[in-house]
């Protein structure tokens, strides 16, 4: 039956967005399936979004349909398995003409510039791209590194506490060569040859290098290193595709690829990297130690905006850098109180519009996505499209945030030990030297306060009475399904 609901949703997909001729990629992440589209005049937007399983969507550079997390992962496959079903032959496609191919390519380079793609966004987006397929593996090493540190902490089953250890720590300790794997990918070298690039960096043998006046250290630069190294990897390689005959391509371009920017990586990268990620590391530990409830405000009233344009990806390799060194990212907390205040912000709505089903049946079916950390449903189906409870659930975070950060400051440091989930998710994933009960309390302290400011600063600021007015009645499709603004006006 759950199969057969996927492939449902999946089909009843498939039309609205132009049928599969017009699809020219798919592909998922945590919360969104992101469809590339040849013609997005083709898609009947409002008729999407009344979908049930639909939660929003969110035009991007690819069209992004916002289905929540577990949902995605299985409607994908049977969307395109679909997608390959119904494509149409090439010889049944209608001729083209040679001015209808140039208005097309006029009319989505126009719509391409439209929608704000910065070459910094683009870029933070594919380094973000490089991390994302590592997720899964982060949280459940994460999981388990917690699961045993309850057993060594409390004496249980001590025969397999070095078996947990093992498997825990397995994959961090290569995780520089699966960064480098995927950053060839995603920047269009040869992933097997970023790989082996970056996995100078964790060979134990670079401890008998010198550079700089130093010894090296076996895994010096982290992810940072490997993800300089193997985009240095991806010039390179193209360099010698362009310049090596291809009587000798096979032979001479791999070698050449990996000698130069393996001794790139040894001579200069790893020492450079190595110091930026004590350098971010001595920031954080600075910023919560120093000022951590004002820093906890800061970081927790952004990071919705962040989430809202796609960027919050991007601080991927920082917390990946932090768990490196410390064994735990202290920032991930502080940023999951966002999420606190979206909920809140929620709940808020779903009791000043009590007439108004469409909306609050999209706030029920959103929020236990909402409560494990997933913010995107909410935030495309409720917050936004609303506008000043965006604003409002922005300042439940803060709040939240303040209250972790706070902590921080008083010296009850704790952090996530795997990035990913967040909100009630991350209870699992919390560590720090004061011991797992005060990590517990203070981060459900910030979640409370996130929820319970986010409602307040809603219920009593969130709506003009024009608002409520016009939102307060039975009405179909409700006003949150209405499509997203431009990223440009939705920070106003």
């Amino acid at each position: 039956m759950s199969t057969d609901k996927n492939r449902a949703t999946a089909a009843a997909i498939l039309p609205l967005v132009g049928g599969p001729d017009n699809i020219s990629s798919i592909a998922h992440c945590m919360t969104r399936l992101r469809i590339a589209l040849h013609d997005r005049s083709l898609v009947d937007e409002e008729a999407l979004r009344a979908l049930p399983a639909v939660l929003g969507v969110v035009e991007d550079e690819t069209y992004q349909i916002v289905l929540g997390p577990g949902t995605v992962a299985r409607v994908t496959p049977e969307f395109e398995a679909l997608v390959e079903e119904g494509r149409s032959p090439r010889t049944s496609e209608p001729p083209v003409t040679a001015g209808e191919l140039a208005d097309r390519g006029a009319a989505l380079k126009q719509a391409q510039k439209a929608r704000n793609s910065t070459p910094v966004k683009l870029f933070l987006r594919r380094i973000a791209n490089v991390f994302v397929p590592l997720i899964p593996a982060l949280i459940g090493c994460g999981i388990i590194a917690g699961l045993n540190g309850v057993l060594l902490n409390t004496g249980w089953l001590p025969a397999v506490v070095p078996a947990l250890a093992a498997i825990a720590s397995g994959f961090m300790s290569l995780i520089a060569v699966f960064v480098g794997y995927n950053t060839a990918r995603e920047f269009g070298g040869t992933p097997i040859l970023g790989g082996a690039v970056a996995a100078i960096i964790v060979f134990p043998g670079v401890a008998k290098i010198d550079a700089f006046g130093q010894h090296l250290s076996p895994g010096q630069g982290g992810v940072l290193g490997a993800l300089a190294a193997a985009f240095l990897a991806v010039h390179v390689e193209r360099l010698c595709r362009r310049w090596v005959p291809e009587s000798v391509d096979a032979l001479v371009t791999p070698t050449l690829t990996v000698l130069t920017s393996g001794l790139v990586t040894i001579f200069g990268l790893m020492f450079l990297a190595g110091e930026v990620a004590t350098a971010i590391g001595s920031f954080a530990t600075w910023m919560l130690a120093g000022g951590g409830a004002f820093a906890g405000l800061v970081l927790g009233g952004l990071f919705l905006p962040l989430v809202m344009l796609g960027l919050h990806q991007a601080l991927i390799p920082i917390h990946t850098t932090l768990i490196e060194q410390t064994g735990h990212t202290a920032l991930l907390p502080i940023l999951a109180m966002a999420g606190a205040g979206q909920v809140g912000a929620a709940l808020a709505v779903y009791c000043r519009l009590p007439r108004n089903r469409s909306l609050r049946t999209t706030i029920r079916s959103a929020l236990p996505a909402g409560f494990l950390g997933v913010g995107e449903p909410l935030i495309y189906g409720v917050s936004l499209p609303l506008g000043r409870p965006f604003v409002t659930a922005c300042v439940g975070g803060a709040a939240g945030g303040a209250f972790v950060g706070l902590f921080n400051q008083l010296g009850v440091a704790f952090g996530a030990t795997a990035i990913g989930p967040s909100g009630w998710a991350l209870f699992p994933l919390l560590d720090g030297p004061s011991g797992l009960g005060t990590n517990l309390a203070i981060y459900a302290g910030g979640l409370l306060t996130g929820y319970v400011v986010g409602f307040a600063a809603t219920y009593f600021f969130g709506f003009t009475r024009r608002m409520l007015t016009e939102l307060n009645a039975d009405q179909e499709p409700a006003p949150a399904a209405a499509p997203p603004k431009e990223p440009a006006m939705a920070k106003s």
